[in-house]
């Protein structure tokens, strides 16, 4: 057996024990530490493996910022303050969301926040005369603006005490830059919950509109080419997210897009570990290996 010093060298329960010592003298002050604890702890069957999961996302909240999981300003969808009812009744429909920020003018004009299920009571409890004109400001609730900067587990700690469920983000300037919702912050506790934009179970590629698709990020190549007659390449990786990834060194962030073989590869939602589904469509301009996102 390996000595180490004249000792036996430290074995995991040595190392459990060291670790709980630690704990409780509170001279664990590293998040690295505390993640090798649980992971130790997950490996010897303390806690589940979706436990552990759930910890790593609680303990990394404290290191993100809310641009890191906002959904971009291009793709909030918004309604404006002066539309009318046969306007916006067909966009809440299609888009299935629960708020709307409500603009006057351009996107750095937020009056408000629409919620549907206000509208929804206006209209069918008789809240509007028959011929009545729909003013919109009558059920504006006020809209929370948060800066880039802010960390997670703030954001979090700030909906829950003023029971709010969307923030809009402004960057430096006071322009609007993005959205972000409390169940944006819970995913990356709790991992994805489905939502509209969720791809159904049994389905990896999905229509989203003319010449718009959904995709998985676990699709594999080969489903993608055969599904789109396309060739892109198969062998350095398995899946669309695989090759998304490999094309821009790392995990993109929500909005960020890039152009391969004449295809746009747009991620609709993704972690920091994975990209989860993204939007395809033809590429207005034919390329490879251009990436942005959109503002």
């Amino acid at each position: 057996m390996e000595r180490v010093q004249g000792k036996k060298a430290p074995g995991r329960s040595s190392r459990w024990r060291s670790a709980i010592t630690k704990t409780l003298a509170g001279s664990i002050t590293e998040r690295s530490e505390w993640l090798d604890l649980l992971r130790d702890a997950s490996v010897r069957g303390v806690i589940s493996a979706d436990d552990f999961a759930m910890l790593e996302g609680a303990l990394a909240v404290a290191e993100m910022q809310v641009r890191d999981i906002m959904v971009p300003r291009a793709q909030m969808v918004c309604l404006r303050r002066d539309e009318s009812l046969e306007q916006i009744i067909p966009r809440v429909v299609e888009s299935g969301h629960s708020r709307y920020p409500v603009v006057d003018g351009d996107r750095d004009d937020v009056e408000g926040i629409l919620l549907a299920k206000d509208l929804l009571r206006a209209v069918a409890g008789g809240g509007l005369e028959e011929d009545a004109t729909f003013d919109m400001r009558e059920f504006l609730r006020p809209a929370v603006f948060v800066p880039e900067s802010k960390r997670l587990n703030v954001l979090l700690k700030d909906f829950r005490d003023n029971h709010n469920h969307m923030a809009l983000v402004v960057d430096e300037y006071g322009g609007v830059a993005g959205l972000v919702t409390i169940e944006d912050v819970i995913e990356q506790i709790v991992g994805d919950i489905d939502d509209e934009f969720d791809i159904e179970e049994e389905l990896s590629i999905r229509p989203d509109g003319d010449q718009h698709f959904l995709v998985r990020g676990t699709t594999p190549l080969e489903e993608f080419n055969e599904h789109f007659h396309t060739q892109l390449p198969e062998g350095e990786f398995e899946t669309v997210a695989g090759m998304v990834m490999q094309q821009l060194g790392r995990v993109p962030r929500r909005g960020e897009s890039v152009v391969i073989a004449g295809w746009e590869f747009r991620v609709q939602r993704t972690d920091r570990r994975r990209i989860d589904s993204l939007r395809v469509a033809p590429a207005a301009t034919p390329g490879a290996g251009t990436a942005n996102v959109e503002s």
